[in-house]
C-alpha cells in the first residue's frame, strides 16, 4: 500500500513545494501576498510561473487551466497547452506569467443573471494565490476567481474573499482593543461534512428521473428503510470500502486532508468530512471532494449522487458547514479558553455570531436555498427552515446571569458575572450535548451550519456568515472604540445584545410542531421554500449590507436574485417533464395492460371452472381502472399546468406557480404511480424499486 504521508500533497504547488523551488526574496514576497493580501509584483509572478511550469510538467502535465466557479454549482475549466512552436518546425514549453495571473474566457453561456448580454462574451479568470495550484491527470489547475468585463463577481469565489477580507478588517479592531497588538490576519476557516449515496451504475441507469433530476419522481416505500438504524456508523460493505479507499488516495494527492468516512443513516448513504481550512481553500477542496466522488463511483460500477432528497421517505443528503475564526498564528477565537481575559474576548465573539443569526435570519436561509434542498429542510434528518441558535446549558446560563446581572453557579463556588479583564469563570468545553435538529449550532469551539444541500458550494453560507459576522464586529467596534472605559462598555454591550437577540436562541428540538408556533411569537421567520426565501434577498438592509462590506454590489446582488429563480423554474420544469414523460410512455400503458391479462385470467378461470372465486382479479381491474382514470387526469392536469408556467413572464411569479401548482401536481400524481407499483406484479414493473436502487451495492 502507499504511503499516506508520501502520497499526500504530491500533486500539489504547495507552501513546502514552493519554499523549494522559489529563490527566498521570491517566496517571502510571495508569502506575503497569501498572507496579507498584498498585490504580487510582475517579477514574483514570472517566477513563480516558470518554476510552476517545470514542476507540473515533471508530473505529466501537458496543459493547464485556469479552475473557476460558475454560478451554475460546479466548477469550469478551459485547458491550453504549454506547448508553443519555434517557427523552425520545433516546439518548446511555454508558461507566461500572464498566463499564471490573468485568463480569457468566453462567458457568454455562463449565468449572469443579466449583469452582462449573451452576445458580450468577454469574460476574465484572475489566480487566487491564496489557494495552491494542482496536477489532476495531464493538466496543472490554477484556482481562479471570474469576472466580467466590466469587473462584476460571476462566480463564488470572488464573493468569498471579499468577505473574507471584511471578517479580517472587523475581527482585527475588536482584538486590537483587547490589547492583541501582534495579530496581523484574521481568517474565517471552514470544514465541510459532505453526505452522499452510492447507487449500482446498471440500476441507476434503468431510472430515468434519477439520470435527469437526481431524485426519484416516483416509487413505493421499500419492506426495509433505515427503521432498525444498522447502517449508521455499521461495517462498511467490501464494495464501498475499495472506493473510499480509492477516494481518499486521490483526494490525498491533491492535498484534499480527508480524515472521516461511514455509513450514514440510511441505506446506501455514507458521508466523508475534510480537516479544517481557511473557507476559500475549504470550498475549493469540497468542489473537488463532490468532483472527484462522482468520477471514482463510475469506476467503480456505482454512481455518487448528491442530490438532497433522492429518496422520499428516508434520509436526504445534507452537507454540515463547520466555521469558526483564527488568527494568523492559530488562535481559535471561539476557543472559551481557562482565562478571564480570553473568555471575555470570546463571549463577546460569540455575542456577534448570535446577533448575525437574528439580523440576518433570512440570507442564511438564502445561502441553502435550492429546489432540491426544499424537499430535504424540515424533515426528520435535516434542520427546520427556521434559523436558530443552539449554544447549550452551560453557556445559556452564563448570558442569562449576564443579562439579569445575577450570579452565576459555577458548580462549588458562586461568581458574580462582570464582564471585563478582570473576573469571569472559566468555560468548560464540550459540556453540553449536541443538537442535530438546530441549523445553527456551537459546537464547543466552532458553529456548525447544517442546513446546506448535499450538491451546493459552501461559498454561498460562508459568505453569509463572514458577512454578517463582519457587520456584528463593526457595530460592537464603533461603540467600544468610542468608550472611556473599555471593561464598563463592554459589560452593558453584551448584556443588551443578549436582551436584544436571545430571541434566537433555540437549544429544544426543532423537529416539533411546537417550535414553529413558538418561533412565531419570538418573531422569527418562516421561509419554507426557496420562492419564499429568495425576494428577501433584495432587501434594503440586505443590499446595503453587502454594499458597506464590499462584498457584492446591488446589480450583482439582483443577478443572484434572478439566477436564484430561474435555477428554481428550470429544475422544477426539468422534474416535472421528465414525470410527464414516464408516466404517460410507460406507466399508463402498464395500467391498461395488467388490467387486460388480469380480466383475460379471470375469464380463463370461469372457463375452466364456473364457480372459481375471481375476487381477487375483479377486485384488482377495479382498482387499476380507478388509477388509470387518475392518471390519465393528473398528467393531463401536469401539462396544462407546464403550459401556464411557460406563458408567466414574471420570475418569482413563475417560481410561485411551480411551487403551488406544479409541484402540487406532481405530488398527486406520484400518489397514484405509488399505489400502482404495489398493485401490479414484479415482472410487470419496468423501473427499478426503491428495495433494488438502495441495497443495490453489497
Amino acid at each position: 500500500m502507499t504511503n499516506p504521508c508520501a502520497l499526500y500533497g504530491s500533486m500539489v504547488f504547495s507552501n513546502h513545494v514552493m519554499k523549494q523551488l522559489l529563490p527566498t526574496d521570491t517566496y517571502e514576497e510571495l508569502q506575503k501576498t497569501i498572507q496579507e493580501g498584498s498585490r504580487l509584483n510582475a517579477r514574483v509572478a514570472k517566477i513563480v510561473a516558470s518554476a510552476m511550469k517545470d514542476w507540473a510538467i515533471e508530473r505529466g502535465a501537458t496543459h493547464y487551466t485556469h479552475w473557476f466557479q460558475p454560478m451554475t454549482g460546479i466548477t469550469a475549466e478551459k485547458h491550453d497547452s504549454f506547448l508553443s512552436p519555434t517557427g523552425d518546425g520545433r516546439a518548446i514549453m511555454e508558461f507566461s506569467s500572464r498566463a499564471l495571473v490573468l485568463g480569457e474566457t468566453d462567458a457568454s453561456s455562463l449565468p449572469s443573471g443579466g449583469l452582462r448580454a449573451t452576445f458580450e462574451a468577454r469574460g476574465y479568470t484572475a489566480w487566487d494565490p491564496t489557494s495552491y495550484a494542482f496536477v489532476r491527470g495531464n493538466t496543472l489547475y490554477i484556482p481562479t476567481a471570474f469576472c466580467s468585463y466590466g469587473g462584476e463577481a460571476l462566480d463564488e469565489k470572488t464573493p468569498l474573499l471579499r468577505s473574507m477580507q471584511a471578517i479580517n478588517k472587523q475581527a482585527l479592531r475588536i482584538l486590537k482593543l483587547f490589547g492583541n497588538d501582534d495579530v496581523t490576519t484574521v481568517k474565517s476557516m471552514a470544514g465541510a461534512e459532505q453526505e452522499y449515496f452510492l447507487i449500482d451504475k446498471l440500476m441507476f441507469e434503468k431510472r430515468k428521473d434519477l439520470m435527469y433530476t437526481g431524485r426519484t419522481l416516483f416509487g413505493a416505500k421499500s419492506p426495509k428503510g433505515q427503521e432498525l438504524n444498522d447502517q449508521y456508523y455499521g461495517a462498511i460493505k467490501p464494495r464501498v470500502s475499495a472506493y473510499m479507499k480509492a477516494l481518499n488516495e486521490a483526494l490525498w494527492k491533491l492535498g484534499v486532508p480527508a480524515k472521516t468516512e461511514h455509513n450514514e443513516s440510511a441505506p446506501a448513504q455514507h458521508e466523508i468530512a475534510a480537516m479544517y481550512s481557511t473557507t476559500n481553500i475549504a470550498t475549493d477542496h469540497n468542489q473537488l471532494i463532490m468532483e472527484i466522488m462522482q468520477s471514482i463511483a463510475k469506476e467503480h460500477g456505482m454512481i455518487c449522487t448528491l442530490h438532497e432528497k433522492p429518496f422520499d421517505g428516508i434520509n436526504g443528503s445534507g452537507k454540515h458547514n463547520n466555521w469558526s475564526l483564527a488568527t494568523g498564528c492559530g488562535v481559535n477565537l471561539f476557543d472559551p479558553g481557562e482565562t478571564p481575559h480570553e473568555n471575555a474576548q470570546f463571549l463577546l465573539f460569540l455575542m456577534s455570531v448570535i446577533k448575525a443569526v437574528d439580523d440576518y435570519q433570512d440570507l442564511l436561509r438564502i445561502s441553502a436555498a435550492s429546489a432540491g434542498n426544499d424537499n430535504r429542510l424540515g424533515g426528520h434528518e435535516a434542520p427546520p427552515a427556521i434559523m436558530s441558535v443552539y449554544i447549550g446549558n452551560e453557556l445559556m446560563t452564563i448570558l442569562e446571569a449576564i443579562e439579569n446581572e445575577s450570579e452565576y453557579d459555577a458548580g462549588e463556588k458562586k461568581t458574580m458575572m462582570k464582564i471585563g479583564a478582570t473576573v469571569l469563570p472559566g468555560i468548560p468545553k464540550d459540556t453540553n450535548d449536541r443538537n442535530r435538529t438546530s441549523p445553527f449550532a456551537f459546537t464547543g469551539n466552532k458553529f456548525e451550519f447544517r442546513m446546506v444541500g448535499s450538491n451546493m458550494s459552501i461559498a454561498k453560507a460562508n459568505v453569509v456568515i463572514n458577512t454578517t459576522v463582519a457587520e456584528s464586529l463593526r457595530l460592537f467596534a464603533d461603540e467600544l472604540e468610542a468608550a472611556s472605559d473599555f471593561g464598563l462598555a463592554l459589560q452593558s454591550l453584551i448584556r443588551k445584545t443578549i436582551k436584544a437577540h436571545k430571541r434566537i436562541i433555540f437549544n429544544g428540538n426543532g423537529y416539533d410542531d411546537v417550535w414553529v408556533s413558538e418561533a412565531k411569537s419570538r418573531g422569527l421567520l418562516n421561509l419554507p421554500t426557496t420562492p419564499d426565501a429568495l425576494p428577501y434577498m433584495l432587501h434594503e438592509k440586505n443590499i446595503a449590507l453587502y454594499e458597506r462590506h464590499r462584498v457584492f454590489s446591488q446589480a450583482e446582488l439582483l443577478s443572484r436574485y434572478e439566477i436564484g429563480l430561474e435555477n428554481y423554474c428550470k429544475l422544477c420544469n426539468i422534474e416535472a417533464v421528465t414525470m410527464y414523460k414516464l408516466v404517460k410512455k410507460n406507466i399508463l400503458s402498464l395500467t391498461s395492460q395488467c388490467a387486460g391479462e388480469l380480466s383475460a385470467a379471470a375469464l380463463s378461470k370461469k372457463a375452466f371452472l364456473p364457480e372459481a372465486d375471481c375476487s381477487y382479479e375483479r377486485d384488482t381491474v377495479m382498482r387499476l381502472s380507478i388509477i388509470s382514470a387518475g392518471l390519465h387526469q393528473k398528467v393531463s392536469e401536469l401539462l396544462d399546468a407546464l403550459g401556464d408556467a411557460e406563458e408567466t413572464q414574471d420570475a418569482l411569479e413563475k417560481a410561485q406557480f411551480f411551487k403551488d401548482s406544479v409541484l402540487t401536481k406532481m405530488t398527486e400524481l406520484r400518489e397514484l404511480t405509488d399505489e400502482l407499483e404495489l398493485l401490479v406484479s414484479r415482472d410487470h414493473w419496468p423501473f427499478p424499486t426503491y428495495g433494488d436502487l438502495l441495497f443495490s451495492v453489497r
